[in-house]
């Protein structure tokens, strides 16, 4: 997924908490036997807005967490986080899954499942309701749900775009 220069953030400007989404183990069959391997992806954020996702693939667990931690790194996203919430709704699709994200008021907490509640937790959003509707594949949900956030925006940027004062965009 190829994310935009301009929401793209640098990962020594953050300090990163990493959150574990998925571990699988994958099996190749060779002459002698299967052989195993781990992937894992994983979701790394700072809690005010900053968030990235990535993929380890190793022979080992811990050396897949690292790979994918350094991926994740690699592809850090701001998001517009106003009030702990999203400033508004959003339905994306990334391959067969697709992510509905609402805005909530304070004190719903975040209302969402498994792969989408690692990233909105890890972006700092604090009260959101996400349904994962089609493809429940970790992976896809993940990258709907940052695709998702880094295609929100702020109201005073929508105004900025429309040549309109940010009352007359909520009129609209």
């Amino acid at each position: 997924m190829k994310l935009d220069s301009r929401i793209r953030v640098k990962s020594s400007d953050a300090e990163l908490q990493e959150k574990v989404v998925k571990i699988k183990r994958v099996a190749k069959v060779v002459k002698g036997g299967r052989r195993f391997s781990f992937s894992a992806i994983i979701v790394v954020g700072d809690g005010q807005g900053i968030v990235g996702f990535g993929l380890g693939k190793a022979n080992e667990v811990t050396d897949a967490i690292s790979k994918g931690v350094d991926d994740a790194k690699k592809n850090l996203i701001k998001v517009p986080v106003l009030n702990d919430t999203i400033p508004h709704e959003s339905v994306t699709k990334y391959g067969a899954a697709k992510v509905l994200l609402k805005p909530a008021a304070p004190g719903t907490g975040v209302l969402a499942g498994g792969a989408m509640r690692a990233v909105l937790e890890s972006a700092g959003i604090k009260d959101v309701i996400g349904k994962s509707l089609g493809s429940a594949n970790p992976h896809n949900v993940v990258k709907a749900t940052v695709k998702a956030l880094a295609e929100m925006k702020m109201p005073h940027q929508v105004a900025k775009t429309r040549s309109l004062s940010v009352a007359d965009v909520f009129k609209g």
